[in-house]
């Protein structure tokens, strides 16, 4: 079974839901729940479903973090979190549309302070693959770490993936900087906004050719439109639709299938498989409120 590094953030989302419009300057009812979140710590849950073994490596406030630490053993994550004493752990508010689409209010927290002790050269024994959250990589203190372990995976001949997280943030850093950031990356997986950011494109297909020239591997991910992928020694490029589904609330959908598809490709079953199995965690992930795998009835 492979074993999978995941490397980013660790949240708690407060997810609101409200039945209607926002009415302005008075109540609106609303659902509102307090959830584990954090795009790297969704898609480490979802890649324990999937199988892989899999280590998290991430900065929580010490007020949370046990707590948080065992929620992510419970679902087959090794967690390795560094505790932080005068930040508190990230939190994010999710303000989810009738239409499922959500937007975000966020308070990185000690997310900002994640440093080079968090992220220490042993993290990569018998690592097969190091998956790289973009949100670690916006701030510079983070971003140096990270990439120092990069560096160290590199020469041990450990690939890495990245998700770029955020089209909102990645327009703010530039792309130049970003492609700069991951250049060594094998695996990018991003939605269609993200790589139109990166590529100066709204095509598809065009955006596919330009992240080709940097990325042995890509995939974009389409929301309802399904998802493309392309391999750039083989010359395969697949697209698959979205199936059907209900839509309750977007969150951590890429962060499912980020983990269907790099489990499945690492699992040896190609191309196709990889990208009909992230979708179809994607799909999955928007029917239940939340971004990590439903749990019990």
């Amino acid at each position: 079974m492979p074993a999978i590094l995941v490397i980013g953030d660790v949240m708690r989302d407060i997810v609101v839901r409200p039945e209607g419009p926002i009415a302005a300057g008075a109540d609106t009812r609303a659902s509102i729940r307090v959830l584990p979140g954090g795009s790297a710590a969704n898609a480490a849950a979802w890649l324990a479903d999937e199988g892989p073994d899999v280590r998290l490596a991430a900065r929580v406030g010490r007020d949370d973090g046990e707590m948080l630490a065992a929620r992510l053993a419970a679902e087959g994550v090794d967690a390795r979190l560094g505790m932080d004493d005068a930040r508190p752990t990230g939190m994010l508010v999710t303000l989810v549309a009738t239409d499922g689409e959500r937007s975000f209010l966020t308070d990185r927290g000690a997310n900002e302070a994640f440093a080079v002790a968090d992220l220490p050269d042993a993290l990569l024994d018998g690592t097969d693959l190091v998956s790289v959250s973009g949100y670690a990589l916006f701030a510079p203190g983070p971003r140096a770490a990270v990439l120092r372990l990069l560096a160290t995976a590199r020469e041990r001949g450990i690939p890495f993936a990245v998700d770029p997280a955020t089209h909102s943030w990645l327009a703010e850093a530039g792309a130049g900087e970003f492609l700069g950031w991951t250049a060594g990356a094998r695996f990018i997986l991003a939605n269609d906004a993200e790589a139109a950011v990166l590529t100066g494109t709204n095509d598809a297909q065009e955006q596919c050719n330009r992240l080709l020239q940097r990325y042995p591997i890509v995939a974009i991910k389409r929301g309802a439109e399904g998802a493309l992928a392309a391999e750039r020694e083989s010359g395969v490029r697949i697209s698959v639709p979205a199936p059907s589904a209900d839509v309750v609330d977007t969150t951590g959908a890429g962060d499912a299938f980020l983990a269907g598809f790099l489990a499945a490709y690492l699992r040896g079953e190609g191309l196709a498989t990889a990208l009909e199995r992230g979708v179809e965690l994607g799909s999955r992930a928007v029917s239940h409120l939340g971004g990590r795998p439903a749990r019990g009835p």
